[in-house]
């Protein structure tokens, strides 16, 4: 019995957040396919003071990069990767995000801050947030990519936009306001990261587990985690744990729900 393996490795080990495509691609197809394999419910993606909508890069990115391009390895100081610039965002966006129908990203809008630049938004870009990792087979997917600008930090945003999230995903669709009836929701971060810890938390989330070298950083978050194996494909690059958690659909039906609706009401 003979087999072949034509495979060929890339030629870096660049990874594909940080990887730029063509021009032409960047902002996505016009009209804009967000290419999401669920219905988006508008009400029940909202609370009094904020609501998530698609994120479009042509309507938000300049804003978005507006406020995290002033600190960009700040804000992602826990995450496994810097996108440290606007085309680097872009086609993560288009590349990771929108080409897979069981990914979303969301605008977060705060509607108690008005934006005269923007008025049609019915309120100021607070953040982003975005669902991607989803299994439709086992009815499970993961939150992450939260960011809230530094100008909306301590304030119900965070909370807010977490609690929609997780309304929408864990409701069933016959109930009021609908979801579409998800069992399990994860949460992952740096095990360091006390603020993404303490939001899932208070949001109902339980901690799972730890996941030992989950990521092997880029050069530039070297210091967030100790380093690799020298010999290793990486070059011995510092890697990192990953802390878990879970949120699933008898923690909402076991009181997960008015926890979140005390939030947001």
């Amino acid at each position: 019995m003979s087999w072949v393996n034509n495979y060929q490795p890339p030629t870096t080990l660049t990874p594909q957040f940080t990887q730029v495509l063509p021009e032409a691609e960047l902002y996505g197809p016009t009209p804009y396919d967000i290419n999401f394999a669920y219905p988006l419910h508008e009400e029940t993606l909202q609370s009094e003071r904020i609501k998530l909508v698609p994120f479009i890069p042509s309507v938000h990115a300049e804003t978005y990069w507006r406020h995290v391009g002033k600190s960009p390895k700040e804000i992602f100081r826990y995450y496994p990767f810097v996108m440290s610039t606007l085309d680097q965002t872009l086609s993560f966006i288009e590349r990771v995000l929108r080409r897979d129908p069981n990914a979303v990203l969301f605008a977060v809008i705060d509607k108690t801050r008005p934006d005269a630049e923007h008025p049609d938004w019915g309120g100021s870009l607070a953040g982003v947030i975005m669902l991607f990792d989803t299994s439709p087979a086992n009815l499970s997917t993961e939150i992450g990519f939260v960011v809230v600008f530094p100008e909306f930090r301590g304030t119900h945003v965070a909370k807010d936009m977490v609690g929609v999230l997780l309304r929408y995903l864990l409701q069933l669709p016959s109930q009021s306001p609908p979801g579409i009836g998800f069992r399990r929701v994860q949460w992952t971060t740096h095990p360091d990261n006390a603020p993404s810890l303490g939001l899932a938390q208070r949001m109902g989330f339980k901690v799972e587990g730890r996941k030992r070298w989950t990521w092997v950083l880029t050069d530039e978050l070297a210091e967030m985690g100790p380093a690799g194996r020298e010999g290793d494909p990486a070059g011995g690059r510092s890697g990192r744990d990953t802390a878990v958690l879970g949120l699933c659909w008898d923690d909402w039906e076991g009181g997960a729900r008015e926890k979140v609706e005390a939030v947001l009401h």
